[in-house]
């Protein structure tokens, strides 16, 4: 007797603009292994869906009024257990691929990609994947390529890379300790290892050559 399905990812989906959420409803419909539970027209109804629905992941569009999409995953990086955040975007910005990375999103994807490219994204990140843009990252690299592309003195943790990440996002250390559940003298110990495993005498390039390396 063959096994049975796997039960289909749940989704949330915010988005402003009501026809571009019923397309993207509708396009999600057509694949079995996902289901939509969650609709929500800006970034506050969709955080009090979430509080009395258990979604596996998140689509948020960028570009919302009241409470954005960075808004979305900053929120959600308060709460225990949240799902993974994929932000969208109609806006092909290199620094939006930059800030989702840094607001701590964990995919990245134009509304323009192909139902494939998102159906990937949205699987990979339920997997626990990590996708700064599933698109195309080399405009961003590019843009922000750091001279020094020596390797790294020791590997990253998954702990160092949330750092990473919010660092690349302009956030204080006290701001990262609220963030990540930790003491703002911890978080400055978690900086300075950075740097050292960087080689990089300073945060900013310490983090240009954390996207030049792909760590983040």
């Amino acid at each position: 007797m063959s096994d049975a399905a796997p039960a289909p990812l749940r989704l949330a989906l915010a988005d402003d603009q009501a026809l571009v959420r019923g397309g993207l409803v509708a396009l999600l419909s057509g694949f079995a292994q996902l289901r939509v539970d969650v609709q929500a027209a800006d970034g506050l109804a969709l955080l009090a869906a979430l509080e009395t629905t258990a979604v596996d992941v998140v689509l948020s569009d960028i570009r919302m009024p009241g409470l954005d999409g960075f808004g979305v995953v900053q929120a959600l990086a308060a709460r225990p257990g949240a799902p993974p955040v994929i932000l969208l975007t109609t806006f092909d910005e290199p620094e939006l691929a930059l800030r989702a990375a840094g607001a701590g999103a964990r995919g990245f994807l134009l509304k323009d990609a192909s139902p494939e490219d998102l159906v990937d994204a949205i699987t990979r990140v339920a997997a626990g994947e990590t996708l700064l843009a599933p698109v195309s990252t080399d405009p961003v690299r590019a843009r922000f390529a750091y001279r020094d592309q020596s390797e790294p003195s020791d590997t990253f943790g998954e702990r160092e890379v949330a750092i990473l990440r919010l660092l690349a996002g302009g956030y204080s250390n006290k701001e990262i300790a609220r963030a990540v559940f930790l003491s703002e003298g911890t978080v400055k110990n978690y900086v300075s290892d950075i740097l050292d495993k960087l080689g990089a005498r300073d945060r900013t390039r310490a983090v240009l050559k954390a996207i030049t390396l792909r760590i983040i």
